[in-house]
């Protein structure tokens, strides 16, 4: 596929970018070669590659959830300016 400086001002609007003519001239000549190596890689047979999300192993390295005695609601908000039977009332902030 021919990268054309037109693609390439369509591009660096798209992105918000404003590049210099020089800069354009060596966007697309990166541009055009990055095209043509997936062009390369389109090419490569597939067939019986089991696809993959990530190329390292990845495995979870949280802990378990697990369900703890919480404290208790009356003792947490005793120190509340305002207090309610379940949480901190605040005054209204937006409207």
């Amino acid at each position: 596929m021919k990268i054309t400086t037109q693609m390439v001002d369509y591009i660096s609007q798209l992105s918000r970018l404003s590049l210099p003519e020089e800069e354009k001239q060596t966007m697309t000549a990166q541009l055009e070669r990055i095209v043509d190596y997936m062009d390369v890689l389109n090419q490569l047979d597939t067939m019986g590659i089991e696809p993959m999300s990530h190329v390292f192993p990845v495995k979870n390295v949280l802990r378990e959830d697990v369900v703890e005695p919480s404290f208790d609601r009356a003792d947490l908000l005793a120190n509340a300016p305002v207090p309610d039977e379940e949480a901190f009332l605040t005054p209204k902030s937006v409207e």
